[in-house]
């Protein structure tokens, strides 16, 4: 009997260990490729055949202002995850736990806005920003469209919807208004939830080329991605390790959110909702 519950056991975690390196290996080739010093052209190629070399992302830096661009994406990225979290956190509590009129219409609404294609809206946008707002090669310009997600706002009223009503209550009786209840009953209690849709939400803007592309004009305001597009476009082929240089760009962007991942793993837990309404 062990032996047969066992071995379900083993082939699971033989085919999970395959489906991880699967996943891995391309991390691997972007790495050894970027610090490799002789041109890496196959991802048949497992071990370096070169010495290691940070030449690839000086010759980066050399043409483009990688630090510079980095910032860019750090400010871009922050401004929506501010407005991802605030906006979602204040829309999500609103239509979960507040009794208004039309708080179906808004739902139905928030459900029709995630079916609409990002690039339907993006040329009315571009008018919009542009001509009407004059915020072409701004921050700002970057932020605004995505300020509001609401796929965040989608995961905030799942989750406030499960909470037990017991909570509010009690904290009502004790004389907590709305804003109370938010901050200090209810964010507490999905503050995994909350990393989740942070990680989740950093992704897009971080790796977000097309709206930047076209809001930017101006280089200097240009995030990491955009920056990297052109420098892989007009100048990567012109080097003397052309894929070394792609790959360097690459790991230079794909670091930070891996970095990210790996720091906040720990917060991917289940809350306990039961402990808080035990009498």
């Amino acid at each position: 009997m062990k032996r047969r519950r066992s071995l379900p056991r083993i082939l699971s975690i033989i085919l999970l260990t395959v489906a991880a390196i699967g996943f891995a290996f391309p991390f691997y080739f972007m790495l050894v490729g970027a610090f490799q010093e002789n041109p890496t052209n196959s991802p048949s190629e497992l071990l370096p055949t070169g010495g290691w070399t940070v030449d690839n992302f000086l010759a980066i830096d050399s043409r483009i202002d990688l630090m510079g661009s980095l910032l860019n994406s750090l400010i871009f990225t922050a401004g929506v995850l501010l407005g991802t979290v605030v906006f979602g956190l204040l829309a999500g509590y609103a239509i979960a736990r507040l009794d208004f009129r039309g708080r179906g219409v808004v739902w139905v609404l928030m459900l029709l806005v995630q079916m609409v294609p990002f690039q339907l809206l993006m040329i009315p946008l571009y008018v919009q920003i542009t001509r009407n707002y004059g915020l072409g090669d701004s921050y700002m310009g970057m932020i605004l469209p995505f300020l509001i997600n609401t796929t965040a706002v989608f995961i905030f009223v799942q989750f406030f919807k499960a909470l037990p009503v017991e909570i509010f209550e009690a904290a009502r009786i004790d004389g907590a208004g709305e804003i109370r209840l938010l901050t200090s009953v209810a964010i507490p209690l999905i503050r995994p939830v909350l990393v989740t849709v942070v990680l989740v939400t950093f992704i897009g803007p971080w790796n977000e080329f097309l709206w930047p592309f076209l809001i930017t004009k101006d280089a200097t305001l240009q995030p990491l991605a955009v920056s990297l597009a052109n420098y892989i476009s007009n100048v990567a082929q012109s080097t003397a390790n052309p894929n070394g240089a792609i790959l360097a760009g690459a790991t230079a962007l794909a670091f930070p959110v891996v970095i990210l991942f790996v720091v906040f793993q720990r917060f991917f837990t289940a809350t306990d909702l039961g402990a808080a309404v035990k009498g």
